[in-house]
């Protein structure tokens, strides 16, 4: 394939001639870049710490504080430039594989922690300790043994535990008594792990730690992960032949899980393990220590259908049940809770009555007019959480999330604009983050009783084109939808070309009512397409009968997209030539592209599949198994759901309709396999199709002129495959 095409301009790397837009949104990261990220409100709301790079191009984060009992003035707290006197990062292994399941882009400081004053931050350079004294505005290294992984400072701040080389390790703040609290025994270095999340936990369950202070500061609660169980898989750099592959503990669909056990670690060098049943619950999902109760965890079955809270005695590592909840579909996990409330009452998100609904104690807080997505705060007066329109709310906003202060006398909401909102809150103030449709970028405002009185400034770039985005709905089922049309598109111009641009599927909402989430819908709209974004069953936001009706039928995914395009095109409004339809994704977009060729090419005429899951034989067991179950007892549920099965395609209906593959050859999430299988499959229908290999790239593809071109080969694709 050629990679040049005429009708689109190749970047000018001169001052006097502006970027492409592919090539200023690789650069930046997504125009992500220089914007302030990571809050953390000390709770006697002096200060806000967070990260942020220079501009909208430096990938190194620096630690920032903002002094609200100085004048609100923001100073650099740790730079990384300065504590590593101009050298380059280098990263262990174990670090590129935390910030590729948090899907990290970014260099330098990517994460800090903080004691209980936010006075003092912890966080690793190059596999090296470094603490910052927030107040004074001073950093230092800390001698201790690396690589190091997740430093955290105890509450009172007077050590700082971390990870090096699969140990647990806590060293006084002044980098004195470094010693080793639990490590792998002999023989299962390779193997055993303490204070780090397994592979699942940080890519499917949303937990990226491994240990947890205690409000005493005086014993920690350690995650101890051995993961001999776990089949190996190969990862190699076919591009250097020379280097040996690398080695992945992969724990496909039906397959063991690593063995996660949790052990009470003290200062003082006692031991105790936590005690649950792990053969009905191996699944650690949550783990909460706090001053307002016992510790407490959240187990989950392997089918999560099932799960337990669970409170901890940390002298002998008994539990006891404090809830229990079940799911004939699945139990959703949901960021910030469980967790105690003040009073000592559980905190929960909960499915009930059709609604997802805020739980304290017993007692459902808030009802069906809200979709409850998170617990931002939690203090004796309110929750602080995020929301989106429910079912039943009486005027739903599209793509809309707000913050919300929840409490025994009712419901009132914090933002106000249109948008995405999200927040941080302690000792009265509340950082709020706010997107919206008609402003790039996010806006941060620190409020304090309500009132602004600070902002903290984004050194982001301003993209260099403006979404023309309608959102609406689509069919009976009122698909959330985006439509964008070409800036300078006239209804004079006719129908066009139709782009479908979706994730379109669990944990993946992409019709928000936020600017910079369209921007790459409007770059493809801008090469003569009418985009359409569309959210169909599966997705969240909704509710939880919206979010569980794929279960056991992902290809509903697929039918709703159809669906939003079919009655789009019925209103007569948009100017769609449904003569002229492609679709393109990524991961579960791929997936979507994929079977969206295969299965109905007299809708679709084109796809871009890219990292797509093929055979879900081949993805991972917390994923695939809630929504598919077990695939040795469910073959024929996998196999309807797959795009292939062992060497052929699963269904492949006429006329055949091109298809443009992309996969990373280094991706440890969708491996390369999916791709190169389906390619395999295809070849053997007798199907022509191209594949675009990208040497070294992963899940993510944050190398610049990879992400480029990348965008510039898929506008050459559909052209082509489009007679355009």
């Amino acid at each position: 394939m050629t990679s040049e095409n005429p009708g689109i301009p190749r970047p000018d790397e001169s001052p006097a001639q502006p970027l492409s837009f592919p090539r200023q949104h690789a650069r930046t990261q997504r125009f992500n870049l220089g914007a302030p990220r990571a809050f953390t409100v000390a709770p006697d709301g002096a200060r806000v710490a967070f990260l942020r790079s220079s501009d909208g191009t430096d990938r190194a984060q620096r630690l920032w504080v903002l002094d609200l009992a100085d004048g609100n003035a923001e100073r650099v707290a740790a730079d990384p430039g300065l504590l590593l006197g101009g050298a380059a990062e280098r990263l262990s292994a174990a670090e590129r594989a935390r910030r590729e399941r948090s899907r990290e882009g970014g260099a330098g400081i990517v994460a800090y922690a903080t004691d209980a004053a936010v006075e003092l931050a912890a966080f690793a350079l190059s596999g090296r300790l470094f603490t910052a004294e927030l107040r004074a505005g001073t950093a230092r290294e800390l001698p201790v043994p690396g690589p190091v992984i997740d430093p955290r400072p105890s509450p009172d701040g007077r050590h700082v535990a971390y990870v090096a080389r699969g140990a647990l390790r806590v060293t006084s703040a002044d980098g004195a008594d470094d010693r080793a609290l639990a490590a792998p025994e002999a023989g299962e270095e390779e193997t055993v792990t303490y204070g780090v999340a397994e592979f699942i936990a940080a890519e499917e369950m949303a937990r990226s730690r491994g240990f947890w202070w205690s409000p005493e500061s005086d014993r920690l609660l350690v995650a101890r992960v051995d993961d001999a169980p776990v089949q190996r898989w190969w990862i190699a750099d076919p591009a250097n032949p020379d280097r040996e592959p690398a080695a992945v503990a992969y724990p496909a669909a039906g397959t063991p899980n690593a063995d996660v056990r949790l052990f009470v670690l003290g200062l003082d060098g006692s031991r105790v393990e936590v005690l649950w049943d792990r053969v009905r619950f191996p699944y650690l999902a949550r783990v909460h220590w706090s001053a307002d109760g016992a510790p407490l965890l959240l187990v989950q079955s392997r089918d999560q259908g099932s799960q337990l809270y669970l409170a901890v005695n940390p002298d002998d590592g008994a539990t006891r049940m404090v809830h229990a909840e079940e799911d004939a579909e699945w139990l959703e996990l949901f960021a910030g809770v469980p967790c105690w409330s003040p009073s000592g009452k559980l905190v929960r998100i909960v499915d009930e009555g059709g609604a997802r609904v805020l739980a304290w104690g017993e007692r459902p807080l808030t009802g069906p007019q809200l979709q409850v997505r998170a617990v931002l705060d939690v203090t004796e007066e309110d929750i602080l959480v995020a929301a989106s329109a429910g079912e039943e709310a009486a005027d739903p906003e599209i793509g809309e999330v707000h913050v919300y202060r929840v409490n025994e006398l009712g419901v009132e909401r914090v933002s106000r604009e249109p948008g995405v909102h999200s927040a941080v809150r302690a000792g009265g103030v509340t950082v709020l983050v706010s997107a919206t449709l008609d402003r790039p970028g996010a806006r941060v405002q620190v409020l304090r009783e309500g009132k602004q009185v600070a902002t903290v400034a984004s050194h982001a770039q301003r993209p260099g084109l403006t979404p023309r985005v309608t959102l609406t709905e689509g069919g009976t089922r009122r698909i959330p939808c985006a439509v964008l049309l070409p800036t300078d598109y006239k209804e004079a111009d006719g129908p066009l070309p139709v782009l479908l641009d979706p994730y379109g599927g669990p944990h993946g909402q992409r019709v928000q009512r936020a600017h910079n989430i369209f921007l790459t819908s409007q770059w493809f709209a801008d090469q003569g397409f009418a985009v359409i974004v569309a959210d169909g069953r599966g997705t969240p936001g909704r509710s939880p009968a919206w979010e569980k009706s794929v279960k056991n039928d992902m290809t509903l995914t697929l039918d709703d997209q159809v669906d939003a395009l079919h009655s789009l095109a019925a209103t007569g409004q948009y100017p769609l030539d449904l003569d002229r339809v492609a679709i393109r994704g990524w991961s579960y977009g791929g997936y979507l592209a994929g079977m969206a060729a295969l299965r109905r090419p007299d809708v679709f005429h084109a796809a871009v599949v890219g990292a797509p899951v093929t055979d879900l034989r081949l993805y991972d067991t917390h994923y695939e198994e809630r929504y598919l179950g077990d695939p040795a007892k469910n073959p024929e549920v996998y196999r309807k759901n797959s795009l292939i099965w062992d060497d052929g395609l699963v269904e492949a209906a006429e006329p055949h309709r091109p298809m443009l593959i992309v996969h990373g050859l280094a991706d440890d999430n969708v491996v390369v396999a999916h791709g190169l299988r389906l390619s395999s499959a295809l070849l053997a229908a007798g199907r022509p199709h191209e594949v675009l290999p990208l040497s070294g790239v992963t899940h993510m593809t944050p190398q610049e002129q990879v992400a480029e071109n990348l965008l510039l080969l898929q506008v050459d694709f559909l052209k082509r495959s489009l007679g355009l």
